[in-house]
């Protein structure tokens, strides 16, 4: 019966692979087998390299997980455009659930998921914040509780997206503040984005929780880009 019933919700809704735009079976999930395959997964070397290079030497972040290569004008950034514009929110649950494999690989001790915030204008004009789907997914599958009311955005930031390293930096710089000090003291924290490039972002995550209690901060991200 309940089968059935997706069917017939297909048959009038349909819905469609966000990487190629193929009506998807009632079983397939939001991204299709074929278009999963053609996206490039990130080695345990170039993890090491890129947790080496952004992270270790601000002794802030603890550990660092990413499963796929961000390339422009290719099939993840098509997924991720359709998460992050147009609501297409089943993608973040699925993206969470996506990556927690590798992350419970890891043997990390996580207490608590938390999202990486968008400021409160931004989030009025466009909705909702990508990465509360992304954590939501997480949780589901870590079976570790989320919360998104924790890190506020407490100034507007420009996009990063035209930014070089430094300028990225100088952009988020104190940019994160932690609501309530109660939720997070003695925590070890996962910090989750859609895509993580310099990394400048999840360090000033990282600061404003370290600071204010947190014990330990990992961060992970769908995907990695240059």
């Amino acid at each position: 019966m309940h089968s059935s019933l997706i069917s017939i919700f297909d048959f009038f809704l349909p819905r469609f692979c966000a990487g190629c735009e193929k009506k998807l079976n009632v079983n397939e999930k939001p991204v299709c087998e074929e278009c999963l395959k053609t996206i490039l997964t990130v080695s345990e070397e170039r993890i090491q390299n890129e947790y080496d290079r952004k992270f270790r030497s601000e002794g802030i972040i603890s550990g660092f997980y990413s499963k796929y290569v961000f390339e422009t004008d290719k099939k993840l950034q098509d997924i991720i455009h359709a998460l992050k514009y147009n609501r297409k929110f089943a993608l973040g649950n699925f993206l969470g659930e996506n990556i927690s494999e590798g992350i419970k690989s890891l043997n990390w001790n996580i207490d608590l998921i938390l999202p990486i915030p968008i400021h409160h204008l931004k989030k009025a004009e466009r909705g909702y914040n990508q990465s509360d789907f992304i954590a939501n997914g997480l949780s589901k599958s870590l079976n570790i509780p989320y919360s998104k009311n924790i890190i506020k955005r407490s100034r507007y930031t420009e996009s990063q997206t035209k930014l070089d390293i430094k300028e990225r930096a100088n952009n988020v710089a104190n940019a994160f503040r932690i609501k309530n000090l109660k939720t997070i003291k003695g925590k070890n924290i996962l910090l989750v984005d859609d895509v993580i490039t310099t990394g400048a972002t999840i360090l000033e995550c990282g600061k404003a929780l370290i600071t204010s209690g947190a014990k330990t901060v990992y961060a992970c991200s769908v995907g990695i880009a240059e």
